[in-house]
């Protein structure tokens, strides 16, 4: 292994521990079965793309959608822009509505339980990606149901991502931050040490993060890593998070409509992104 190849290793596994350093949903666990180097092997997908890149977001809570999940789509929206690549973001409406007012979008129907196979064998046609990235989307459990943390049935609510990640030609990149999640069944052995209703469907590569939005952070700053180039300098997680605030995004945990995350105050995200940094320029000198 070259010098260059031992420092993004290095960099990848310390940004994997600096996206669990708090486990509040039990993610520390899961990293444990995950093989050390995922946030680089997830980041060199991304970083070669050019082509079209699908991001399924969007998790219903209530009448309308949580601001973890769409903040770190719109994140990696921004990055593979400027990488030269063609993002699309795909769900559900209200969410898609909102993100179709200022990025290229893809509509999947809420509620609609019937050909799904079918649905996404015609979208991937179409549109033929590169890579299918799937960040805080509901995964389908062992009854083909979707569930959220807190064990309740949301299927009535959801739009479905799963078959474009079960049907892609292409690699698939899954990110959650609680096991109810697209990708969580890459860990299914270990799922049932949760307290969640565990999702199946699997990926190529899964990331984990205390909180979803976090792990795009560091995904980014894993290309920054590879690029030589700081795109966290830029970053703007609070200005994301007002825009989807703006068009009645709450916080998954608190069910409010604030600027928060899972709970968690935005500057618990910006402290992420400066310490993120911190990591990627100790390499780079």
């Amino acid at each position: 292994m070259s010098t260059f190849q031992a420092n993004y290793l290095a960099i990848s596994k310390q940004i994997e521990q600096l996206l669990v350093r708090q486990n509040p949903r039990g993610m520390a666990t899961l990293k444990a079965h995950l093989r050390p180097g995922y946030i680089l092997r997830a980041a060199r997908l991304i970083n070669q793309c050019r082509g079209t890149v699908l991001i399924g977001t969007g998790f219903p809570v209530l009448d309308t959608f949580e601001t973890d999940g769409p903040v770190g789509a719109i994140a990696l929206y921004q990055l593979l822009e400027q990488l030269g690549a063609r993002p699309i973001l795909v769900s559900g409406n209200p969410l898609c509505q909102v993100l179709a007012s200022r990025y290229n979008t893809y509509q999947i129907t809420v509620n609609q339980q019937q050909n799904l196979a079918g649905i996404a064998t015609t979208a991937l046609a179409q549109l033929q990606p590169q890579l299918v990235i799937a960040i805080e989307r509901p995964g389908f459990t062992a009854t083909g149901r979707y569930a959220n943390m807190r064990g309740e049935d949301i299927t009535g609510r959801c739009a479905s991502f799963d078959y474009f990640l079960n049907q892609a030609s292409c690699p698939t990149i899954g990110i959650g931050d609680g096991g109810n999640e697209i990708g969580m069944g890459n860990v299914a052995a270990v799922l049932g040490q949760l307290n969640i209703t565990p999702a199946v469907t699997e990926c190529d590569e899964l990331v984990v993060a205390d909180v979803s939005n976090w792990a795009a952070w560091g995904i980014i700053a894993m290309v920054s890593a590879l690029q030589g180039h700081d795109f966290l300098a830029t970053a703007q997680p609070l200005a994301i998070l007002q825009f989807l605030s703006a068009h009645g995004s709450v916080d998954g945990v608190t069910r409010l409509n604030t600027l928060t995350e899972d709970g968690l105050a935005h500057t618990e995200g910006e402290q992420l992104i400066a310490d993120l940094r911190k990591i990627v320029a100790i390499y780079q000198k």
